[in-house]
This record gives structure tokens, C-alpha cells and sequence, in this order.
């Protein structure tokens, strides 16, 4: 593509003037722990979304039906780019971050499924034209506000003066020094200590079609669910997540 991030731009002027973008400000701060140094940030006014979540139904008929999804159909005025025939990008209606991307399956898909390839060639499209953080909640108790399948993705650094060693390193970066290799069918390793399941691996995701990294980032995915100990659920002939959990990607 190489037009995403000039479309991102674009289309938050856009959304911005209109009304469709609504930027939540925040003061942020630092603190460390376990040898992390964590971004907090403060909302200042969240009234403007807790608004539209409390907002009551204009009809008795209306408050009988399921809340609506944001994103089938999504508003236009969100909408950034066609990453692949499965996958949209769209803005983070409720920003904190600027650029906040989300990336969406244009049919319904439950969130609590487990990622496919599609769901990774629309990433790496993105990942490739914009350095950043990409992201997965799997499910509202990882955070998951809407129930259809959407990734994130923010730019790096996450704040203009960022602290960390490289402004293009997520905080959890810093622990990789003392992470200890756990055998299986990939290198990957984990960070004694954390006090939850976790594993990482790395990811060469840069080369080759989004085709081919994608069916790489998935074999990866997979072992990494399994050295975390989030096993794989059969529901209605789709495989889900057996335990919420959260996916970070960047480009290394």
C-alpha cells in the first residue's frame, strides 16, 4: 500500500472537523515496577463516552434489542483504508492515543475466536507502513469492549518522551534480557519471575507477501497459546480461547 499512515492522517483531520473522532485528553506519567517503567495515563474527561454508553433508548422497541455493533455497519467517517478482502482499518472512535487503529473483519467474527491467518495479514499489512504496538484482547475480561473480532494497533513510541532504551521498544522490552528459552516446537522464552502465564517469541514478519508472514505469525500464535497455557475451545465448529487472554506484536 505505503499510503496508511498519510491516510490516517487525512482521515482524523476528517473526523475531527465532522464530529466522529473524539479525543480523550490525558496527562501521563512513569512508574516503575519489576524493572518496567510503565506509561499511566489519567483520563481528564471521559464524560463524553460514558454519555454515549448510558445513553437511553429512544423507543421501548429499541431497548429490546442487542446494543448496536459499532462496526457492522461502521461509520464512514472512520474509515481509513481496505487492508485485504477480509479486513478494514478504522479509527479508534474513543482515542487516547493519537492514530489509534483498529482493524476489523468486515463480516462478523466473535472476538473470543482464535486469530486466523486473515487476521494476521491484515496486521502485518499494517505493521509494515506503521512501526508500532499490535494488540488483542481476547475477550471483555482482557479488556475487550465490543464482542466482534477487531485487532489494534498504536505507533511506538507511545508517548513523544519516551524513557525507554529505544523509542520504538514497548516497556515489557526491558525484562527480554533475563528471559530463560523454553523448549518446544519454536524458540521462545519466558521471564522468571512474572507472576502470570506468559511466553514470547520473535518474529521476522518484514519479508516475503503478508500471505506467508501470516501463516509464520500464526504458527508462532499457536505455540505461544500453548506455552501460556490458553487452550482451544470448539464452539459451533469455530475454535475459541479457553482462558482470556492478550496478544502483543510489534515488528521484531
Amino acid at each position: 500500500m505505503g499510503t496508511l499512515r498519510a491516510a490516517i492522517e487525512r482521515q482524523t483531520a476528517h473526523a475531527l472537523a465532522c464530529g466522529a473522532l473524539h479525543r480523550i485528553e490525558t496527562a501521563h506519567t512513569f512508574i516503575d515496577d519489576g524493572g518496567v517503567r510503565f506509561t499511566v495515563r489519567v483520563a481528564e474527561n471521559l464524560a463524553r463516552k460514558e454519555a454515549a454508553r448510558l445513553a437511553p433508548p429512544t423507543s421501548i422497541a429499541s431497548a429490546a434489542q442487542p446494543p448496536r455493533n459499532p462496526f457492522l455497519p461502521y461509520e464512514p467517517d472512520l474509515f481509513v483504508a481496505d487492508l485485504s478482502p477480509t479486513h478494514v482499518a478504522l479509527l479508534n472512535k474513543f482515542n487516547v492515543i493519537d492514530q489509534h487503529l483498529l482493524i476489523v473483519t468486515r463480516r462478523y467474527e466473535p472476538q473470543q475466536a482464535l486469530l486466523d491467518a486473515a487476521d494476521f495479514a491484515a496486521l502485518i499489512v499494517a505493521l509494515r507502513e506503521i512501526d508500532g504496538l499490535g494488540f488483542y484482547n481476547g475477550g471483555a475480561a482482557a479488556g475487550a469492549s465490543q464482542p466482534h473480532k477487531h485487532l489494534q494497533l498504536v505507533p511506538l513510541p507511545l508517548v513523544g518522551d519516551s524513557p525507554h532504551g529505544s523509542p520504538h521498544e514497548a516497556p515489557i522490552e526491558a525484562l527480554f534480557s533475563g528471559a530463560q528459552a523454553v523448549h518446544g516446537a519454536r524458540p521462545m522464552a519466558i521471564v522468571p519471575g512474572l507472576a502470570f502465564h506468559h511466553a514470547f517469541a520473535r518474529l521476522d514478519a518484514g519479508s516475503g507477501s503478508p500471505g506467508d508472514a501470516a501463516r509464520v505469525a500464526l504458527d508462532c500464535y499457536r505455540a505461544l497459546l500453548d506455552a501460556a497455557s490458553v487452550p482451544a475451545v470448539g464452539m459451533g465448529g469455530v475454535a475459541h480461547q479457553g482462558a482470556p487472554y492478550n496478544l502483543l506484536v510489534t515488528r521484531r
